[in-house]
């Protein structure tokens, strides 16, 4: 497909931004080499934050055996540091290097368990923690590693020696300057804020001036309202982001109170703002919906999360910025995607989902997209990141936002929707409607697709209808195309047919729902789920084939089964 103009020249801008970031990263280490010194190291640390994720016991008694189950793998070092030998694959290496899997630990805090922290603590800054180069210094390794040798302090310096006790200091001072100097060049992302996180923590843990804690704190809050949107979203667009980040800030947040530090102006307000949010996106099992980048979700840090909200209040109808909408009725929920990248350094883990939508009833997600693999290859990440894998439609197998690959694009979407246009209104029986129309394909097929999905007063009738039209000041549609509507199934959701165009769906306690299509073949197909808690597994899709422009419209239903 040959790029137009308008995308060239954003991808010339953009690279040309990116190199100027990674010279500015590559020159910090160097930067940073030739201004350090052991003058200004803390002796001591004055307090260990909080950490809320789960603790998994057999972590812990697998690290104790020299084996690290990480990263969907389970890495046996024989006796070894796990920085001694070579890691078979780099997502477990960056888990390696995060120091993530300490809180693990806390699950036995045995001087043995202490110790044996201590000993891979001591041979990462043996190994690798002396020049700031690598995998284990990419900004968001670093900035993880930060936070984790803060929060669990207290399981590696148990029973340390004095001698130890220094290095510990000088290594964690080094990487905290380290990330200092960095997290002006970065773009303007989760990592930049979980820097900015680790800084602020950083600050009020380690002895310091009261001015230097107020300028940190300063700092976050400029970064947080760069970043958490006016409807409480980020601006990634990815709802786990969301969990992830107030992971991060609650325990913060509690550390400047119990230490008696002014708590940063826009901290707690951000925090306030970020739960509703959080909540749009909660199904009705619990687990948060699968857009932009979003995975499985651990049940148990969600809801470590969820007891310190405050606002506990219904989930709002609409998130405006974050650009996302709600139907809910009944306990039943659809979740829409109305919205496209905010830019194109934001994109890099989005989605080509525009007009997706996840829909959930009872305990049970039953239509849903195949999410973010946690520990996947690059094709699957690829494949994940493509329209098809979304509960949308898609003409001529191909991805309503075009992923961009190159060494400076890192897979950004520079091409294909540029206006979403957005309704929200009530009929006259009750029912709550969402349309949105898209341009992702007008340029390479003449086609804009509309969707409207309506749920009933009631909560057991959901209603779409899809349809592909030519604008009338656009060129005409070139030759005839074919498209598919997709519906991906979740895998605990079993499928019968019941004819041609009506599938039941039931889920594991009895609840079903009956989807049709009148006038329509509904196929059932394989598929794959990408965010199962275990990982990658098989599912099934429902699949409406059809033609343009013989075929311009379908219109599907979906109906509780009492």
């Amino acid at each position: 497909m040959i790029m137009q103009l308008a995308d060239r020249r954003r991808l010339v801008a953009f690279g040309l931004r990116e190199i100027g970031r990674r010279f500015y990263r590559r020159t910090a280490g160097l930067r940073l080499a030739l201004t350090s010194s052991a003058s200004g190291v803390p002796d001591r640390l004055i307090v260990a934050p909080t950490d809320l994720r789960a603790i998994d016991p057999f972590v812990a008694e697998e690290i104790a055996q020299g084996r690290f189950p990480l990263a969907g793998t389970s890495f046996d070092t024989e006796g070894y540091s796990p920085f001694e030998v070579e890691a078979p694959t780099e997502a477990l290496a960056e888990r390696l290097h995060s120091f993530a899997w300490l809180r693990h630990i806390r699950a036995d805090r045995s001087a043995e368990a202490c110790a044996r922290a201590r000993a891979i603590t001591s041979s990462w800054m043996n190994n690798r923690g002396r020049r700031a180069r690598g995998l284990a210094w990419r900004p968001h390794v670093a900035a993880e590693r930060v936070i984790a040798w803060l929060s669990h302090s207290t399981i590696v310096l148990q029973g340390a020696e004095a001698g130890f006790y220094r290095r510990f200091m000088r290594s964690l001072t080094y990487q905290v300057r380290y990330l200092r100097r960095i997290v002006r060049g970065l773009p303007m992302d989760e990592t930049r804020l979980r820097i900015r996180i680790a800084l602020a923590m950083a600050s009020v843990a380690m002895p310091t001036r009261n001015a230097f804690i107020r300028r940190e704190g300063s700092r976050l809050d400029r970064e947080l309202e760069r970043q958490i949107l006016p409807d409480g979203g980020h601006v990634s667009r990815n709802p786990r982001i969301l969990l992830d980040l107030l992971l991060d800030l609650l325990p913060l947040r509690q550390t400047y109170i119990n230490l008696g530090h002014d708590v940063p102006a826009k901290l707690i307000p951000t925090i306030d703002r970020m739960y509703p949010a959080l909540r749009f996106f909660r199904h009705q099992d619990g687990d948060l919906a699968l857009f932009n980048g979003a995975t499985s979700t651990p049940a148990s840090e969600l809801m470590s999360v969820l007891r310190y909200d405050e606002t506990a209040g219904q989930p709002f109808k609409s998130l405006p910025h974050m650009q996302y909408h709600r139907l809910s009725a009944e306990g039943a929920t659809v979740i829409v995607d109305t919205g496209k990248p905010r830019s194109a350094e934001l994109s890099r883990r989005s989605h080509a989902g525009c007009l997706a939508f996840e829909m959930s009833s009872g305990r049970h997600r039953f239509i849903v997209n195949c999410g973010a693999p946690k520990f996947a290859s690059g094709d699957f990440r690829g494949l994940a990141r493509s329209t098809a894998a979304h509960s949308t439609i898609t003409i001529n197998e191909t991805s309503s936002s075009r992923l961009l690959r190159s060494h400076l694009c890192r897979s950004s979407i520079l091409a294909g929707v540029n206006e979403v246009d957005v309704e929200r209104w009530d009929d006259q029986h009750g029912g709550d409607w969402v349309r949105a129309v898209h341009d992702g394909y007008l340029k390479p097929f003449g086609y804009c697709h509309e969707r409207s999905i309506g749920m009933s007063g009631k909560g057991n009738k959901i209603k779409g209808h899809e349809r592909l039209f030519a604008p009338e000041d656009a060129k005409p549609p070139r030759a005839p195309v074919s498209a598919a509507a997709r519906f991906h199934i979740h895998p605990a959701i079993t499928m019968s047919r019941e004819d041609r165009e009506r599938v039941l769906l039931v889920a594991p306690d009895g609840e079903a729902w009956e989807f049709n299509a009148p006038g329509h073949a509904v196929e059932i197909e394989d598929d794959l789920f990408f965010a199962d808690v275990s990982g990658m597994r098989a599912s099934r899709q429902l699949v409406i084939h059809f033609a343009l422009p013989e075929t311009s419209e379908v219109r599907w239903m979906l109906k509780r089964v009492e």
